[in-house]
């Protein structure tokens, strides 16, 4: 399995962003954002970490200092329940390396480090196999599905999937 190191997101990861904002990557998202909204994206993600409200960070693996992709968390409410949200995208060239598996397990420590018993939630659309089955492979359950609106204007059914375990 590929090291996989998360960095604090930067300045300079607007071009992570910008690469991930294919067609094939936002598939699942609703498509592609405009170039202005993914700059709004990056604005909001520092503007986070400033404010200590989200945690967002670069992927990082060997020889690609750069990144590979980004994964964060962000505080969330499950039906009356304090949570986080996790979310997650690894570029198309580096996907089936066991790469999200090992950022979404990274993640949880950080999460783990600041709140040891939160529940962390994930979202995955229920057409997504893939982080479905990263959720799993982690240790998550999928304790339902539900339709949500996200972008707007675009409902879809996403497993919710949870994790209330120590850590991994």
């Amino acid at each position: 399995m590929t090291e996989v190191r998360l960095q604090r997101w930067s300045d300079a990861d607007l071009a992570t962003l910008q690469r991930s904002n294919t067609a094939e990557m936002t598939a699942h998202l609703g498509g592609p954002e405009t170039p202005e909204a993914v700059e709004r994206r990056h604005e909001r993600y520092l503007s986070e970490w400033r404010d200590g409200t989200a945690r967002m960070f670069r992927i990082v693996i060997d020889g690609h200092p750069e990144g590979v992709g980004s994964i964060g968390y962000w505080p969330h409410e499950h039906h009356g329940e304090a949570a986080v949200e996790a979310g997650w995208a690894v570029e198309s060239g580096y996907q089936g390396r066991g790469i999200a598996t090992g950022a979404l397990r990274a993640l949880i420590a950080e999460v783990r480090r600041h709140d040891p018993a939160v529940a962390i939630y994930a979202y995955p659309r229920m057409t997504n196999e893939a982080s479905g089955a990263i959720c799993r492979k982690v240790g998550f359950e999928l304790i339902g599905v539900e339709a949500f609106e996200y972008p707007r204007g675009h409902v879809e059914d996403s497993g919710v999937w949870v994790f209330r375990g120590p850590g991994v």
